[in-house]
C-alpha cells in the first residue's frame, strides 16, 4: 500500500470499490468505513468515487456519524448506497465542496439521528449539477426532507428521482412538482422520474381522477414524456398515484393494478402487484408483454378472479397459455387460491425455469388437492424451492410432488 500510494498517488483520479459482504455482521463494515476515512488522504486528486454495492441488504450499505474525519476538495462526481436520509446531509454538508454529480440509493428517508443538528443542511449547493436519489422504501418526509434538500441545488441542470411518499392530504402531481422543484432550477433542463405517492381518504367525494393528475403534468412542458395512473382502494381507504417519465429505466416497477396502461419495459425484472379487484387471466397476459424479461413476481390480491374457466367470452374459445420464459421467484404468500391456481396449472401458465416461491401452506394444499392432482404437477416438478410459514408437519408425499424443491420453514 505505502509502495502504491508513493508512486501513484497523485496521478489516480478514479477510484471503484466493490462492497461485497457475505457476513452478516458489522466486522466488514467496520473495514470499509476505515478504508473510506483514508481514502482521501491515499488519492489527494481524486475526481471519482464509486462504491459499488453488490446487493441491496442494509448491512452492505454504507452510514456514517461525524466522528468520521471524510474531506476532499477535488472530488466531482459521487456513486453510493446508503442507509439513511441524513447520510445524505452528511456527505453534502460542504466536505466535499466541488461535489457536482452525485447519484445516491437511500433505504430510510426520515429523520432518525440526535447528531442531525449537527450537520450544515442549509447551505446552496451551488456545484451541484447532477443529482440522482433513489429509495424502494416509502417516506413520510418529502416535504420535510427532500424538498428543502432539492431547494439547495439552484444550478441543477439533471435530475433523477425515485421514491415513494405517504402524503398527508394530496397526491405528488405537476403542480407539485413545478412549485417545489422546476421553480427552484432555472437551469434544469433533464428530469427523470418514478414517483409513487399515497394518500388516505375517508370520504369518496372530489377525488382526483386520472385525467386531473394529467392535466396538471402539462405544467412541465412538452420536452417531457410523462405517463400516470392513478388508483383507489375503499377497503383500505388509500389512493395511489404513479407518475413516471419515460422511457422507464429502472430495473422494478412496485404495486401495479388493473388500470395499468401498458408499454414496454425492457429494463425491469422485478414486478410487484397489488389490487382490490381481480387480476384476471387477460391482465398477466398483459405483464408478459409489457414486461418480457420478467425474473421477480410478487403478487398481492385476496380477491377471487371472475372468470374461473379463463374462456374469451366473446368467442368461447379458450384464452392463450401465458410463459415466464425468465420467471425464477414467485412470492405469492397473501394472494387468493385462485391465484395459485393461475400460475400452477398447466393449461394457464406455463413455467420454464425452475422456481423460488414463498407461498402459503394452506392454499397451495388445497389447490393441489392434497398434492395429488395432475393439472398442477407439470409445473410444480419445476419448482426448486418452497418457503412456507408457520407450518408444523408436513405430509411425506409431498416430496414426490415436488421432487426437485428444497422445503424451508419459518
Amino acid at each position: 500500500e505505502q509502495i502504491l500510494t508513493r508512486t501513484f498517488k497523485n496521478q489516480i483520479s478514479t477510484v471503484i470499490i466493490t462492497i461485497s459482504n457475505k457476513k452478516e455482521d458489522l466486522s466488514a463494515k467496520i473495514e470499509i468505513m476505515t478504508v473510506c476515512s483514508h481514502i482521501f488522504t491515499a488519492f489527494p486528486n481524486l475526481l471519482y468515487l464509486n462504491f459499488h454495492q453488490s446487493s441491496d441488504r442494509q448491512i452492505d450499505r454504507l452510514s456514517f456519524d461525524c466522528q468520521i474525519p471524510m474531506f476532499c476538495s477535488t472530488l466531482l462526481e459521487l456513486h453510493i448506497k446508503v442507509q439513511r436520509f441524513d447520510d445524505i446531509l452528511y456527505l453534502l454538508d460542504g466536505r466535499f465542496n466541488k461535489l457536482c454529480i452525485f447519484y445516491v440509493d437511500v433505504i430510510n428517508i426520515a429523520c432518525t439521528r440526535t447528531s442531525l443538528p449537527m450537520i450544515n443542511n442549509n447551505e446552496r449547493l451551488s456545484n451541484m449539477k447532477c443529482f440522482s436519489m433513489t429509495s424502494s422504501c416509502e417516506t413520510c418526509f418529502y416535504d420535510e426532507l427532500i424538498v428543502p434538500l432539492l431547494q439547495r441545488m439552484l444550478n441543477l441542470e439533471k435530475l433523477v428521482l425515485n421514491f415513494a411518499a405517504n402524503c398527508q392530504k394530496t397526491f405528488i402531481d405537476g403542480n407539485n412538482l413545478k412549485t417545489n422543484i422546476f421553480n427552484h432550477m432555472s437551469r434544469l433542463n433533464i428530469f427523470t422520474f418514478n414517483i409513487r405517492s399515497k394518500i388516505s381518504f375517508y370520504d369518496q367525494m372530489n377525488l382526483l381522477s386520472n385525467e386531473d393528475i394529467k392535466n396538471t403534468l402539462t405544467n412541465l412542458g412538452d420536452d417531457y414524456k410523462i405517463n400516470c395512473c392513478v388508483d383507489y382502494f375503499p377497503k383500505e381507504k388509500t389512493g395511489q398515484c404513479h407518475i413516471y417519465s419515460y422511457p422507464y429505466s429502472l430495473t422494478y416497477y412496485d404495486n401495479i393494478t388493473n388500470n395499468f396502461s401498458g408499454g414496454l419495459f425492457k429494463y425491469v425484472h422485478n414486478v410487484s402487484l397489488f389490487d382490490e379487484r381481480p387480476f384476471e387471466h387477460e391482465f398477466f397476459i398483459r405483464i408478459t408483454h409489457a414486461f418480457p424479461f420478467l425474473k421477480q413476481l410478487t403478487i398481492n390480491n385476496l380477491t377471487p378472479q371472475n372468470h374461473k374457466q379463463y374462456e374469451n367470452l366473446n368467442n368461447n374459445q379458450a384464452l392463450p397459455i401465458i410463459k415466464y420464459p425468465y420467471l425464477t421467484e414467485l412470492d405469492v404468500i397473501d394472494v387468493h387460491d385462485d391465484y395459485i391456481e393461475q400460475f400452477l396449472v398447466n393449461t394457464k401458465t406455463y413455467l420454464s425455469n425452475y422456481i423460488h416461491t414463498i407461498i402459503d401452506y394452506n392454499s397451495l394444499q388445497r389447490v393441489t388437492h392434497n398434492f395429488t392432482r395432475e393439472a398442477t404437477r407439470i409445473n410444480c416438478y419445476k419448482f426448486s424451492r418452497l418457503i412456507f410459514c408457520d407450518v408444523l408437519d408436513l405430509p411425506k408425499h409431498i416430496v414426490d410432488y415436488f421432487p426437485h424443491a428444497e422445503i424451508i420453514i419459518f
